[in-house]
């Protein structure tokens, strides 16, 4: 029997990218009675290591969207403070328990489970539609504006043609490079290495940062395992898998004492991922028909774990802007032009301030010429006054400008 396969497809609007800023302004778009097709190219959500925090600033979207408590349902950690150690001395650096929030923490969860709760409230609305294994390819270009996607999927090219393509498909965007958008690169010296290692339970609602010697080494706590990230001078790996796995293991040992029982989980390389660092962003987000939001607009640093909840408050301006322009008709260039400057200076303001935490603490310290024995000035401030943690859990929390979801 022949099965019928479709080969072209119509819709309002076409979201290329699965992850959080996609999924979130599918859900929000798919709320409003907007008909969405969502295209994300991997047949689940599964990736690990991942962007896992949650922020207050998206909890608050959720509380809005009446989703909190559904959310707060689902496994995860609360972090309530982060403590950095500096040598022998250690500091609490950021405390997030004064933010004026429903929830003063940051939540601690993969991010498959946080996309695939997202997707599971959207499925309630006919409107949402999502296409597992299908990949934008192409861009399908009439008159110098942009009518839709050429997408592979599972069963061959389909054509998804819409009012609007939202380019949400990550730092590689495909769909940003067929746009011919052009990119700033602010330079990043880091690059990350994850991995995971045991972690003893107990009534501990912290993440650490190690930083010891010319070692940087952040532990995130996932309760019966720490999340780790250790930071390398940009294209340091091969050098240090050269070294071998057992000078590795030493030097995790080294910058963080409470892991040395533990090294010997790294089995090999494969338990190491690497993450090529990148900060940059478009210079326009947009041309006729198409709109980048998300890391497809603004790669972050790993500085501060905000590049989720960026994307999401993208996803969130987004939808209010252009929910009620698609209830009239096909956005604009000015209607997508408002979006970039609604969330461009949000995000560049994060990105100067992750590039100057890179030149004048990161770059020194990996490549040696300055190695921290004990608390930087501007830690032992916060030690001597409290209130100062509230800064930097201010930035990381709640960001530049968090957005709020519109009635609509």
């Amino acid at each position: 029997m022949n099965v019928a396969v479709d080969t072209s497809i119509s819709t309002r609007c076409c979201i290329a990218g699965g992850g959080p800023a996609g999924i979130m302004l599918g859900f929000l778009l798919a709320r409003a009675g907007i008909p969405v097709v969502v295209l994300e190219k991997w047949r689940d959500f599964f990736r690990d290591f991942r962007g896992d925090t949650i922020h207050p600033s998206t909890m608050e979207v959720l509380r809005e969207l009446d989703l909190l408590d559904d959310f707060l349902a689902l496994p995860h950690n609360e972090t309530r403070q982060i403590a950095g150690y500096f040598g022998t001395e250690s500091a609490i650096v950021g405390d997030f328990t004064h933010l004026p929030v429903a929830c003063p923490f940051i939540a601690l969860i993969p991010q498959w489970d946080f996309l695939n709760f997202i997707v599971e409230k959207a499925k309630a609305y006919p409107n949402f539609h999502l296409r597992m294994e299908t990949a934008a390819t192409d861009l399908i270009v009439e008159d110098g504006v942009v009518k839709g996607v050429r997408a592979t999927a599972p069963t061959g090219e389909v054509d998804i043609r819409a009012d609007l393509v939202i380019g949400a498909d990550g730092r590689h965007s495909t769909v940003r490079d067929k746009a011919g958008l052009l990119l700033t690169d602010l330079g990043a010296p880091i690059d990350v290495l994850w991995f995971r290692l045991s972690r003893e339970k107990a009534p501990n609602e912290q993440s650490f940062g190690y930083v010891n010697g010319d070692k940087f080494l952040v532990l995130i706590n996932r309760d019966s395992y720490w999340q780790c990230a250790y930071l390398i001078a940009k294209g340091a790996f091969e050098n240090i898998k050269t070294r071998g796995l057992d000078a590795f293991r030493a030097d995790v040992a080294r910058t963080a004492p409470v892991l040395a029982h533990v090294t010997s989980e790294i089995k090999d390389w494969e338990d190491v991922k690497l993450l090529s660092v990148a900060v940059n962003h478009l210079r326009q987000w947009y041309r006729p028909g198409l709109l980048c939001i998300g890391d497809a607009a603004h790669a972050m640093s790993p500085v501060g774990g905000v590049g989720i909840n960026l994307a999401i408050q993208d996803a969130v301006a987004a939808a209010n802007i252009l929910i009620p322009v698609f209830r009239k008709g096909a956005p604009q260039v000015d209607d997508l032009a408002r979006v970039q400057a609604r969330r461009a200076s949000p995000a560049l303001r994060t990105q100067k301030l992750q590039v100057f935490i890179h030149t004048r603490l990161m770059r020194p310290v990996l490549s040696g010429r300055y190695q921290v024995r004990g608390l930087p000035w501007f830690v032992r401030l916060s030690k001597w006054l409290p209130f100062m943690r509230r800064i930097p859990a201010r930035v990381i929390g709640m960001g530049f400008r968090p957005e709020h979801v519109e009635k609509t």
